[in-house]
């Protein structure tokens, strides 16, 4: 009897501590990425350049040339800044920017209404060039996305916003800006939100498998919402985490009672 109680005992410490384990497996990324593995990735791989310009971007756009009178009336004016309190301006001038509206346009001084919605960065300045070639000799323009950020909430050790500067990013770039997963982050349950035409698209990744290079969400857009939810663990230590101690106080007594009476 005595060895029959040692190892309900035993068994019972295991199954309480058990709970509270996040196994190698559970942590790791792309545990199923091997070698061989690249040649089917690549065969339906499609890498992203740079991000679509959408209604509500805030973008720069610089225009220049040999002759830096002919390109004045096509850029905005820089605006300088007082601080309060101060009679003399002593910041730096700051370009303006232009809001992308709802149906796709941005205002642009004399060439008036430009729908550039759906173009990528380099693709709007291209179109631009070729917009004021007429009256330009040979244009350069600069364009850049000034609001482009994406939302990382959950089990990752510094929540909040992050800037796509780099004109691209791929979520598991945008989850390394946020500082990795937690240990209590599911690895294989990573939801995204993302607005596309006025309506909200929702996905599930699984970061542990290698089919999460050929999603359509590898690439993050601008405004997307990326959150990582949390593992049994955190749930039990976070929702009950007083009643959980307490059972495992209690059955641990109970237990060591129960080999006491008996001997």
């Amino acid at each position: 009897m005595n060895k029959i109680l040692r190892k309900i005992f035993a068994l019972t410490l295991l199954s309480l501590l058990a709970v509270g384990c996040v196994t190698q497996k559970q942590m790791t990324y792309l545990s199923n990425a091997r070698p061989e593995s690249a040649d089917s990735i690549n065969a339906s791989f499609v890498p992203q350049s740079e991000m679509v310009i959408r209604p509500g971007d805030a973008l720069t756009i610089f225009v220049s040339a040999l002759d830096q009178e002919a390109v004045t009336p096509f850029n905005l004016p820089m605006v300088v800044y007082a601080r309060p309190g101060e009679q003399q301006i002593s910041t730096t001038p700051s370009l303006q920017y232009y809001i992308v509206d709802e149906e796709g346009n941005i205002d642009f001084p004399v060439l008036g209404k430009l729908h550039i919605a759906g173009m990528r960065r380099n693709e709007v300045e291209t179109f631009m060039k070729k917009q004021l070639e007429p009256q330009v000799l040979n244009p350069l323009v600069h364009v850049n996305l000034i609001n482009a950020k994406v939302s990382v909430m959950g089990e990752v050790a510094k929540p909040g916003q992050v800037p796509l500067t780099s004109g691209r990013m791929t979520i598991l770039e945008a989850l390394a800006a946020a500082g990795d997963l937690t240990p209590y982050g599911r690895r294989d349950n990573v939801l995204l939100t993302r607005e596309v035409d006025g309506k909200i698209e929702i996905a599930r990744l699984n970061l542990r498998s290698t089919d999460l290079f050929t999603s359509p969400y590898f690439y993050v857009q601008q405004n997307d919402v990326i959150y990582v939810s949390p593992n049994k663990v955190r749930v039990v230590a976070s929702t009950n985490s007083g009643l959980w101690l307490s059972v495992v106080s209690t059955a641990l007594s109970a237990a060591t009672v129960i080999i006491t009476v008996v001997k």
